[in-house]
């Protein structure tokens, strides 16, 4: 009675039918296609027998065939050797088959650690196998699969998205050893990339067949958004006394440094120059004492810049100036390209500078901790619960012996 009110249940409830195991290979895959991927929460992922799925490929399509016109003519012929001949190719292609389904048989995977990037940068997720067994396997192919977006269509000027897999990474296991293997996957925006399912594939020894699975463990990278190239806001000169970050000020000259797009003309060194008017390089004459200079990077300068930087692109394309006057300046993805491109700029060139968006503020500093802090509220921001916590500690996973 227990049992049937439990189905009953389930019949009722989409959630607890959802959460059924669904066992069998083929039962798997209908429930994969009917409900999508489920993510593997079980770690490490073992790839038992209703995991892995196998078929000819076509060089085994095709080597099926040649054996089969073999038989024929064996048996219009009545040749003895021709039916030894058949049989053993045969007995070969069956032995190719259960080889090929071993290699893959009791693998172990484990997710690894991914490196931030920006946004148009390729994303390296470390996927961690092992072998358990005393002897190695070879020719395994990993790669995601995430919707690229195609060229844009003449008709509607929108790119296509198209689900296909990304190009393979081939990976052999020594016998009991731990690999990681790095498997690239394109970070298209900003936030948190979920590289989604595995699909992990050989045709180890002879190509006859191809055994794959499609393990899903939880992996995730963080992606700061894409930086745009703007010149930098004008500094602020703090006093020295209690607010100095600095060596810079405007009292004492203390040298020449490359001039950066936010230095005023009036600083640049003319007479080093014109010593030198073949160099397309300014030098900004640097004083200390008396002050130092830090950069605020606030919302709203973000959106003079993103207007600024429009209408400079529809001028070079030949646009009316006065149409771009409508473009909306709060373009959200520019501004936090504006402003990403600003810390890496500023970190380039060693100066303070703090950052002020709606629902963060963090104030003048600079570093590695620094800038990581600042990209990270830029990369979340907007996104619905923040980032998660497998995201933001990203970092570089090794290979284990």
């Amino acid at each position: 009675m227990q049992k049937e009110a439990r189905a009953m249940k389930a019949k009722t409830n989409p959630d607890a039918r959802r959460k059924q195991p669904f066992p069998g290979a083929g039962r798997s895959m209908l429930w994969q296609w009917l409900h999508g991927p489920e993510r593997d929460r079980a770690l490490p992922v073992v790839l038992t027998r209703n995991r892995i799925y196998i078929l000819p490929t076509r060089t085994g399509l095709l080597f099926f065939c040649v054996l089969i016109a073999m038989l024929l003519s064996a048996i219009n012929y009545k040749l003895a050797l021709g039916y030894a001949l058949v049989y053993l190719l045969l007995g070969l292609g069956l032995a190719a088959l259960f080889h090929t389904f071993r290699n893959l048989f009791s693998l172990q995977l484990k997710p690894g650690r991914a490196e931030p990037v920006f946004a148009g940068e390729t994303a390296q997720f470390g996927v961690l196998l092992e072998n358990t067994r005393a002897e190695g396997r070879r020719a395994f192919e990993l790669a995601f699969e995430r919707p690229v977006l195609a060229a844009p269509a003449t008709e509607s000027g929108k790119p296509s998205v198209a689900f296909t897999p990304l190009r393979p990474v081939l990976a052999d296991l020594p016998p009991s050893t731990l690999v990681t293997v790095a498997v690239p996957c394109p970070a298209l925006r900003r936030g948190v990339l979920d590289p989604g399912r595995i699909t992990l594939a050989t045709r180890y020894p002879l190509g006859l067949f191809r055994a794959w699975s499609y393990p899903y463990p939880p992996l995730a990278c963080l992606v700061y958004p894409r930086p745009f190239p703007a010149p930098l806001p004008p500094p602020v000169i703090v006093p020295a006394i209690g607010a100095a970050r600095g060596e810079s000020g405007d009292e004492d000259f203390s040298g020449l440094r490359l001039r950066q797009n936010s230095d005023s003309l009036r600083h640049v060194a003319w007479k080093a120059a014109a010593r030198n008017p073949e160099s397309d390089i300014l030098l900004v004459k640097q004083f200390s004492g008396g002050g130092a200079e830090e950069l605020h990077f606030h919302w709203e300068a973000a959106a003079d810049a993103a207007m600024g930087a429009r209408k400079k692109a529809a001028k070079k394309a030949g646009q009316n100036l006065a149409e771009t006057a409508n473009i909306a300046a709060d373009d959200t993805e520019l501004r936090l390209s504006i402003l990403t491109g600003w810390i890496l700029a500023a970190e380039a060139s060693g100066q303070d500078y703090g950052l002020s968006i709606p629902g963060f503020t963090r104030p003048v500093g600079h570093g590695k901790a620094h800038r990581e802090i600042c990209l990270k509220a830029l990369a979340g921001f907007g996104l619905e619960g923040g980032l998660p916590d497998e995201a933001e500690s990203g970092g570089k996973a090794q290979v284990e012996p």
